[in-house]
């Protein structure tokens, strides 16, 4: 079956670096784009990152630009993202997503919390 699992989440002091990893398994890890999802306490989750299969192609969002870098790896079936400069409102759960035809799956999401 389909499992993403996320990992390298943490508490880290403003101004601090972390990467997370997404490793899945259950299908043909190169043929499908990865997400990169958020929800901090009390809001909507929110998309931060995309990856195109190939790895060739990949966005983060504006709010992240500069300080987070999407990756994959598809040789050991994994995304990462390379957060720094880390700031308190970056604190949330990190969530990968993948969408198979019509379905989406989703992490069990790790926790960031960028406090001092």
């Amino acid at each position: 079956q389909v499992q993403l699992v996320e990992s390298g989440g943490g508490l880290v002091q403003p101004g601090g670096s972390l990467r997370l990893s997404c490793t899945a398994s259950g299908f043909t890890f190169s043929d499908y784009h990865i997400n990169w999802y958020r929800q901090a306490p009390g809001k909507e989750r929110e998309p931060v990152a995309f990856i195109a299969n190939t790895g060739r192609s990949s966005n983060v969002v504006n709010s992240v630009k500069g300080r987070f870098t999407i990756s994959r790896d598809n040789a050991k079936n994994t995304v990462y993202l390379e957060m720094k400069n880390l700031k308190p409102e970056d604190t949330a759960v990190y969530s990968c997503r993948v969408r198979i035809a019509t379905r989406d799956y989703w992490g069990q999401g790790t926790q960031v919390t960028v406090s001092s």
